[in-house]
């Protein structure tokens, strides 16, 4: 009898200590979704990118170059409804962004416009890095969504100068001179032994 009363007492003990356990995990799990509801409000605010092209140049190159195009358009599909889907898209972004070096046009395929693209690559895969943090840093978030809007803007207005300056014409002899001071077609120096025959 005596046994059965130290049986009863423990098992009372243990139930009400896996209800207080209970208790303080539902506390925690709240507490995490509130937060995670203040952070999915404060990026979904700020979530709004530049996925139309500036000018007229990005609009033909947009029509060329199926990468660019895929990249505005994944950029225009605003994620909805949890912090999840934001990731995601982050995560989507990322793989499409390390597309854009492949095929890029004849005409823009210059050191200018490929520093460009390296940097958009760098801030959009930083994005997804960041949004992927068990805390996630609001606020370093929301400034690369701003970082990324600035360098698709650099980009584009680069492309559009290449384009303005192939059209301007050249004039007679340019291309010539243009050559001659192409170091890279320069005759390379050579040390001329004086002990080999001339050739006359």
């Amino acid at each position: 009898m005596k046994y059965l009363g130290v049986i009863f007492c423990f098992l009372f003990l243990l139930l009400s200590s896996c209800k207080e356990d209970n208790q303080q995990r539902n506390a925690e799990n709240k507490k995490a979704a509130q937060k995670n509801e203040v952070i999915y409000q404060e990026i979904s605010k700020k979530w709004d990118f530049y996925a139309t092209p500036i000018n007229s140049t990005s609009e033909q190159s947009v029509k060329i170059w199926t990468e660019f195009r895929q990249f505005l358009d994944e950029l225009g599909q605003k994620p909805s409804k949890t912090l999840g889907a934001f990731q995601k898209k982050a995560a989507e972004l990322s793989k499409k962004v390390q597309q854009l070096p492949n095929n890029i046009p004849f005409q823009f395929q210059q050191p200018q416009i490929k520093s460009r693209i390296s940097t958009l690559i760098t801030k959009v895969r930083l994005l997804d890095l960041f949004i992927h943090l068990d805390t996630i840093p609001t606020k370093k978030v929301i400034a690369l969504i701003n970082e990324i809007n600035i360098e698709l803007v650099s980009l584009q207005r680069q492309m559009d100068k290449i384009t303005e300056k192939s059209k301007i014409p050249t004039e007679e002899g340019e291309s010539d001179m243009l050559r001659m001071l192409d170091t890279t077609r320069a005759i390379p120096n050579t040390i001329v032994d004086p002990n080999l025959p001339r050739v006359e």
